[in-house]
């Protein structure tokens, strides 16, 4: 276990702290706890990328702490009535369809290799920066009005693109290596 690791469980560890702060309503300390996870995440990445210290584990944690947390977010944000159900239904929908599918190759003896797309990358971009407009809108109590809206709808454009660009190398992959 190295300094990257231990970050990436401790930004595991915040996901049911910025949860529970949304359900109470305690804006300004959700938004900072999500500004603290963020941060975590930026650290250990730059810590194991300068130090060379990259791990196989960090490999899988750091990606699942990531999803931990966006998800308990949207999750909780829509059922909050704060941000439009369909989006968190969507992001929720993207990564157990990638999961799935991930699963699906190993147990068929298929395994699919998932490296990160540049659209990936923008939905990722675009899922954690409409977290935070959101918390942050509630946090200091910033009417967005339509912008949220629009928000939403970039990154559930994102998040559809996203899934169905991976939905495709996997089917591509698995279709060029039936047996």
């Amino acid at each position: 276990m190295n300094i990257p690791n231990l970050l990436t469980v401790a930004r595991f560890c915040l996901v049911p702290v910025v949860v529970y702060m949304i359900g109470q309503g305690q804006w300004t300390l959700a938004f900072a706890v999500f500004v603290i996870a963020g941060l975590t995440d930026a650290v250990d990445g730059f810590i194991a990328r300068k130090f060379d210290q990259r791990t196989v584990l960090g490999a899988y944690l750091d990606p699942l702490a990531d999803k931990a947390l966006l998800v308990s977010i949207y999750v909780t944000l829509a059922v909050g009535g704060v941000i439009p159900s369909w989006l968190a239904i969507l992001v929720v929908s993207r990564d157990v369809m990638i999961l799935g599918a991930v699963m699906v190759s190993w147990l068929l003896d298929n395994p699919v290799e998932i490296n990160p797309l540049y659209v990936s990358k923008a939905n990722t971009f675009a899922q954690i920066a409409f977290a935070a407009v959101a918390l942050g809108s509630n946090a200091f109590n910033i009417e967005l009005g339509r912008g949220l809206m629009v928000l939403a709808l970039v990154t559930g454009a994102l998040t559809v693109v996203s899934t169905g660009a991976y939905l495709g190398l996997w089917f591509r992959h698995m279709a060029a290596n039936d047996a």
